[in-house]
């Protein structure tokens, strides 16, 4: 094929072309798989909890980014309320913990542990809290501070030990941790106040109704379903660092489009002889364009497979280096991903195309 010839005459330029664009494709599969990472650990708490309702106090509208502070009184109301099943307090504290290294900062939250409502969305290794005196750590932060389970961690004047690591608690700039109410309690030095109250209703209840009444019987908090409450955390959590992932995979797209249109520009400079040549010789219409399509193809196919197969390896050293990063990849992304490449491959070969028009059959004569 003349394409791949004319691309392999210049073997170290095509090698390099090719790891460029495989570096470009390795960064936007990463700002992808650190997006998913982020909004599943982000909100994977909320979406895994069978409560129906979420009471908080009436400014509030997420537990990702907003202060809620609710007392017992609340819960005496919330459960006299008709088609109540049960009422579970959540208490949520950005607390520091004593690590050998240094002082870090988990989201405690803090529930009542009999009841099982308002703990981790699921435990990878160990055992839930039965009692106080015990923590579940996620499993990125037990693993970035070589915790294991069984060793003491210090918070506050408290001795917690840890008895488990939990998945889905992974904020990436935070991680979840899980303590009894009481324990959180203590820490905080007020008790009582809770952050949220998990309302499971009756079955065949009228939630509508129900949170009427609630918001009726106590006007200082508001009732959101559970479908309501994980948009507003989604909401929360995609306003806050996460579009700038997208602003730098838009970059490293523009960088990628820019290396190929070079790439291909040069390569249409150093055989501007050759193309004049097929131009006098009556090559048919649409050849030479196509031609140029073809190299941006083969350019951008080329280094879609070597990132692709860099991608997974450079992903296990970088959950090694850093456990908090928690990339999760989708074949539907990286399928976008293909796409995308392979668009921005024949956007790339519009300005090349452009500078083909100005060769004209003559030039071959010069």
């Amino acid at each position: 094929m003349y394409a791949l010839k004319t691309l392999t005459d210049q073997p170290f330029r095509f090698i390099i072309t090719a790891c460029g664009v495989a570096l470009c494709v390795v960064l936007i599969l990463f700002l992808l798989g650190i997006y998913k990472g982020v909004s599943v650990g982000s909100v994977e708490y909320v979406r895994s909890s069978d409560a129906d309702l979420w009471v908080l106090q009436r400014h509030a509208t997420n537990i990702l980014r907003c202060t809620s502070i609710l007392t017992p009184e609340h819960s005496t109301t919330l459960k006299e309320t008709p088609g109540v099943k049960f009422v579970s307090p959540v208490l949520f504290i950005l607390a520091s913990v004593k690590l050998p290294e240094g002082p870090a900062t988990l989201y405690l939250t803090g529930y009542d542990p009999k009841t099982g409502h308002g703990g981790p969305p699921e435990i990878s290794k160990g055992r839930n809290i039965n009692k106080s005196g015990e923590i579940v750590l996620d499993r990125s932060f037990a693993s970035k501070h070589h915790i294991n389970i069984g060793d003491p961690l210090q918070v506050k004047n408290d001795t917690l030990v840890v008895t488990g690591f939990s998945k889905g608690t992974n904020m990436f700039v935070i991680q979840y941790a899980f303590i009894t109410l009481a324990d959180a309690h203590r820490i905080i030095g007020l008790a009582g106040i809770v952050t949220c109250y998990l309302v499971k209703v009756i079955p065949d209840a009228h939630l509508r109704h129900i949170s009427s009444e609630i918001e009726a019987g106590l006007p200082d908090v508001v009732v959101f379903d559970r479908k309501k409450f994980l948009e507003n955390n989604i909401h929360e959590m995609e306003s806050g660092i996460l579009p700038l992932l997208f602003v730098v995979a838009v970059i490293g797209s523009v960088v990628l489009m820019a290396i190929l249109s070079l790439i291909l520009s040069i390569n249409v400079l150093e055989r501007r002889k050759d193309f004049a040549i097929m131009k006098a010789l009556g090559s048919p219409g649409g050849f030479i364009p196509r031609l140029v399509v073809i190299q941006a193809m083969i350019l951008s196919g080329s280094g879609l497979v070597v990132g692709i197969a860099l991608f997974f390896p450079l992903m296990g050293v970088v959950e090694r280096l850093s456990p908090e990063v928690s990339v999760l990849t989708s074949p539907f992304q990286i399928l976008a991903v293909i796409l995308s490449v392979t668009v921005i491959s024949l956007i790339s070969s519009i300005f090349p195309n452009q500078k083909l028009r100005k060769i004209y059959p003559l030039e071959a004569f010069k």
